[in-house]
């Protein structure tokens, strides 16, 4: 059954508010857990927090994606769709949505199904607007490599590469995935350099 968040007064959507988010991938299939703990301006629609989740996570934006809220979904509407389901991502705000304690989906790249689970553990009015539309303040472990073959694939690509560090096989699959790969690591400095640049080269509309 789809149930829609209290509505609120339209005063109310303009408000400044911040949003504290952590979004895990895969979590009931990839240990141990790959994520990010993002601050958000509430008032952003759906489609940017779309390009900020990229970013924090490591996406090329390469592949279809669509949120998931209470049962309802949302996604970009593309002229070539026909999908009457999904709601225009770009019409929806966060702070119209997005309840503290509750928990939604994020699916990207519907082929490998990338599910990414999103908790609102926070929620926060301010006096005046946010220093920052968008900022990571946690996370661990690394993005999989992008047509990795979804959860499956990234743990047959680990294997490979811890299996026979050195082999032409474990080489091959670096260079495929940009060179290095290293599943600990998490730059947040860079991740937030990302969003940065999003920010600056204003993608991502409101």
């Amino acid at each position: 059954m789809t149930t829609t968040a209290p509505r609120k007064p339209r005063s109310s959507l303009s408000a400044p508010c911040l949003f504290t988010l952590k979004i895990e991938l895969c979590p009931e299939q990839i240990q141990p857990p790959i994520w990010r703990r993002l601050e958000v301006d509430g008032r952003i629609s759906l489609a940017k927090l779309h390009h900020f989740i990229q970013a924090a996570m490591g996406w090329a934006d390469a592949h279809l994606h669509e949120f998931e809220i209470r049962g309802q979904r949302y996604a970009p509407l593309l002229a070539e769709a026909d999908d009457a389901a999904a709601k225009d991502e770009k019409k929806f705000r966060l702070n119209q949505l997005f309840v503290s304690g509750e928990q939604y989906l994020y699916r990207y790249d519907l082929g490998d199904d990338w599910t990414h689970h999103i908790s609102v553990e926070e929620y926060e009015r301010l006096d005046d607007d946010p220093d920052y539309q968008a900022r990571i303040i946690d996370g661990a472990r690394a993005c999989p490599p992008e047509d990795v073959g979804g959860a499956t694939g990234y743990h047959d690509f680990l294997e490979k590469l811890l299996a026979a560090p050195e082999s032409g096989e474990a080489q091959a699959l670096r260079l495929w995935a940009g060179g290095e790969f290293d599943a600990e690591r998490f730059d947040r400095r860079a991740a937030n350099a990302a969003i940065q640049r999003l920010l600056w080269n204003r993608w991502g509309g409101k």
